[in-house]
């Protein structure tokens, strides 16, 4: 059913990344946050200002499939980089951007909504740890097509983190259709679990209540996105404290996600703007942890 990724890299079979010496080891957001204040991650956040924030709007509907989903995505510019954070469709208000433009990154993570909040930080670490190998990126190519070529190449390069002999069920938050066909080729049950609830492709209930449903899994596949909807620490709190592989797919939150391996987080797919769904060209991901 799937077409084979063009130019992907070898398996890696090294250990998995974790923070370099010079690297703050950080088990929550706030201390992330403290630290990039401190300047440990490079340039006083008040000096840096950002140059432009706008929102990328989609709908989708794959051929093929029985249902359709909607993306809207803050993102915020900060020299070269793009930080982004996704919101759900309309809820962004519009001065949001007003209050964007020009102002410092620390300005901005003391902004009331988090979606602002994670975006720039985002752009922050895009900016001062760019993905790259020697922040332990590894590139992922993917192949021109159509958006279900593309989503499942990328679908692949996600499920292909989670550690070998797989796990027998994977708690999956924020369901990707993709992401669960690609768990079924491989024979790894899953519990699929998105806020918005509904069904998956094949009829199955979507959960609402992912903590409900940890103790009933041995890893847990998430999405950036629980960055936004202040959901990622209790799943971060209980792969540390439990050692289940907890890997991290992210739009949302790309550069911030690779702090946490070694402290939670086992792998990261970091998928900064564009992503993948705006055009039918080649792209890239960056992986980061696995074993693979």
């Amino acid at each position: 059913m799937d077409v084979p990724v063009a130019h992907a890299p070898a398996p890696r079979t090294d250990a998995p990344h974790a923070p370099a010496p010079h690297e703050p080891a950080v088990r929550t957001l706030d201390q992330l946050v403290a630290h990039v204040r401190a300047g440990d991650y490079g340039p006083d956040p008040a000096r840096e200002r950002v140059a432009l924030a706008f929102t990328t709007a989609q709908a989708v509907r794959h051929a093929g499939r029985n249902s359709g989903y909607r993306n809207e995505v803050l993102s915020l510019r900060l020299h070269a980089a793009v930080g982004s954070c996704a919101v759900e469709p309309g809820a962004l208000p519009a001065a949001a951007l007003d209050d964007c433009v020009g102002a410092s990154v620390a300005e901005l993570l003391d902004h009331p909504l988090l979606p602002v909040r994670i975006a720039a930080l985002d752009a922050y670490l895009g900016h001062t740890r760019p993905h790259a190998s020697r922040h332990g990126a590894r590139p992922y190519a993917l192949p021109p097509g159509n958006s279900l070529r593309r989503s499942r190449a990328r679908a692949r390069a996600v499920v292909g983190l989670l550690p070998t002999p797989g796990p027998r069920r994977v708690l999956v938050v924020g369901v990707v259709n993709s992401l669960l066909e690609s768990l079924r080729e491989r024979g790894i049950g899953y519990v699929p679990c998105d806020l918005k609830g509904g069904a998956t492709e094949w009829g199955e209930p979507v959960r609402t209540d992912a903590l409900a449903e940890l103790e009933h899994c041995d890893a847990i596949l998430a999405s950036g996105m629980t960055l936004g909807n202040a959901t990622f620490q209790p799943l971060l709190d209980h792969a540390a404290a439990t050692g289940k592989p907890l890997v991290m797919f992210a739009q949302t939150g790309s550069a911030i996600l690779p702090g946490f391996i070694g402290t939670g987080v086992s792998a990261v797919s970091a998928e900064p703007y564009p992503f993948f769904w705006l055009d039918g060209g080649p792209g890239v991901i960056h992986r980061y942890g696995g074993t693979r």
